[in-house]
């Protein structure tokens, strides 16, 4: 069993903190990858430092929309320059996040650090992780007016079963995490079952999202297995099949 958790967050306190023992039960529990995600200047930094010490761990460096009031451009482009680092492989997370966000100034200020971040990726032949909260029809939009040049993922899609031909269209993948296994998260399900399946991918989104029966607890790449029997009992197919065809996605988005 090979499995890429494609967005996890080894780089917060809650799983930083027993780092080893976290990548242990992952290891064991048949997640060959993992991607580390940044959110700002220094998780993309320590991001970068967790992946040089294990050889199957790899970095996405950026701001998430709710981290870019209190920079610049310089902080920005410094962090980003990083990229040069052999072991990043992604732009992110960026893009939109209205749920916490609702002054009109302020979701102009995410729009304009999610293009810049955009561009950023296609200028130096990148994909992109893109978080989008209650924000679906501007992140569309966006992506659409500056497309993703060398792909990219919506993480933790939330978007309907009609918007996945939105994605596909613009050469990205769907990562689909914990809600695919609520027992009430009706769209979710709905996603992963209509989903094609060269275009899916897993992730956690850890210490986030904990699937059911966990919910409530600390999230962590090993309880990804939970996410899969899901989404391989909404697909109808075999478990097998589904993992063969979702680690060449994982590898081939970020060019692992």
């Amino acid at each position: 069993m090979k499995i890429v958790d494609t967005h996890c967050h080894l780089n917060d306190e809650a799983l930083y903190k027993d780092l080893d023992s976290v990548i242990s039960r992952a290891r064991q529990a048949g997640v060959e990858k993992m991607v580390v995600v940044g959110w700002d200047e220094a998780s993309s930094k320590l991001a970068i430092q967790i992946a040089e010490q294990y050889d199957f761990i790899y970095a996405v460096i950026g701001f998430h929309p709710e981290n870019v009031f209190d920079i610049d451009d310089k902080i920005l482009y410094d962090t980003l320059n990083l990229y040069k680092h052999p072991k990043v492989v992604g732009i992110g997370e960026i893009g939109l996040d209205y749920h916490w966000t609702k002054d009109p100034d302020k979701r102009e200020i995410q729009k304009e650090y999610f293009i810049k971040q955009i561009k950023f990726a296609n200028e130096v032949g990148l994909p992109i992780s893109i978080h989008s909260r209650e924000a679906f029809a501007d992140t569309l939009e966006i992506l659409k007016q500056y497309p993703p040049l060398h792909s990219g993922v919506m993480h933790c899609y939330s978007g309907s079963v009609e918007n996945i031909q939105d994605m596909i269209n613009l050469n990205l993948y769907i990562g689909l995490d914990g809600p695919v296994t609520f027992t009430n998260a009706k769209t979710p399900k709905e996603v992963a079952a209509e989903v094609p399946l060269e275009k899916l991918v897993v992730e956690t989104d850890c210490p986030y999202l904990s699937p059911h029966p966990l919910r409530g607890t600390v999230n962590e790449p090993a309880n990804i297995c939970l996410v899969i029997d899901a989404i391989a009992e909404l697909k109808q197919m075999s478990k097998k099949h589904l993992l063969e065809v979702v680690y060449d996605n994982s590898c081939r988005l970020f060019n692992l």
